[in-house]
C-alpha cells in the first residue's frame, strides 16, 4: 500500500480549511453616519444578482432618505427583521420613509441582473433626521447670515 506525500497531504488541509471558513455567512457592514449631517453612504462592487448587506440603527419617527444613483444598475430594500417593516427591492433614484421603531434595520443592496460589464460600483447615501429637525443648509444660511431671521 502506497503512503499519501506530504504534498497530499497539505493539499487536503488546505480544502478542509477553505471548506470550512465558507461555513457562515458574514456580519453585514455598519453604515456610520456623520453627526452633523445624520448622512451616512455605502459604496461597493457587485457582480449580476449579487447583493451586499448592511445594517444601520435608526429611533421611532426619525425620516430616512435613501439616494440611489445608480438605479438602473442596482436596486435596495431596508428591512426590520424585529417588526416586518420591508420596503421591498425599490429601484427608485429617491425613496423616503418614516421609521416606524427602534431598532437595527438592514440595507441590502442588489445589482440587476444585466449585460454589460462582469463587475459594477455602487454608491447609496443615506440620511437619518430627527423629527422636526433643521436641515443643514438651512442652518448653515442662518449662521453665515445669507438670509435675513423672521
Amino acid at each position: 500500500m502506497r503512503k499519501p506525500g506530504i504534498s497530499t497531504l497539505l493539499l487536503v488541509a488546505s480544502c478542509a480549511t477553505a471548506a470550512i471558513a465558507q461555513g457562515g455567512k458574514a456580519e453585514p457592514k455598519r453604515i456610520i453616519f456623520i453627526p452633523e449631517s445624520g448622512r451616512g453612504s455605502v459604496v461597493g462592487s457587485l457582480r449580476s444578482a449579487q447583493e451586499a448587506e448592511f445594517v444601520f440603527t435608526a429611533r421611532k419617527g426619525q425620516k430616512v432618505t435613501v439616494r440611489n444613483p445608480g438605479n438602473k444598475a442596482f436596486d435596495f430594500r431596508i428591512f426590520d427583521p424585529k417588526t416586518g417593516f420591508d420596503t421591498e427591492f425599490d429601484s427608485s433614484s429617491i425613496l423616503e420613509f418614516t421609521i416606524e421603531s427602534d431598532g437595527e434595520y438592514l440595507l441590502f443592496v442588489r445589482r440587476k441582473v444585466a449585460r454589460g460589464p462582469r463587475i459594477a460600483k455602487f454608491a447609496i447615501t443615506l440620511t437619518v433626521k430627527r423629527p422636526g429637525s433643521v436641515p443643514p443648509e438651512i442652518t448653515k444660511l442662518y449662521t453665515n447670515h445669507s438670509i435675513s431671521k423672521p
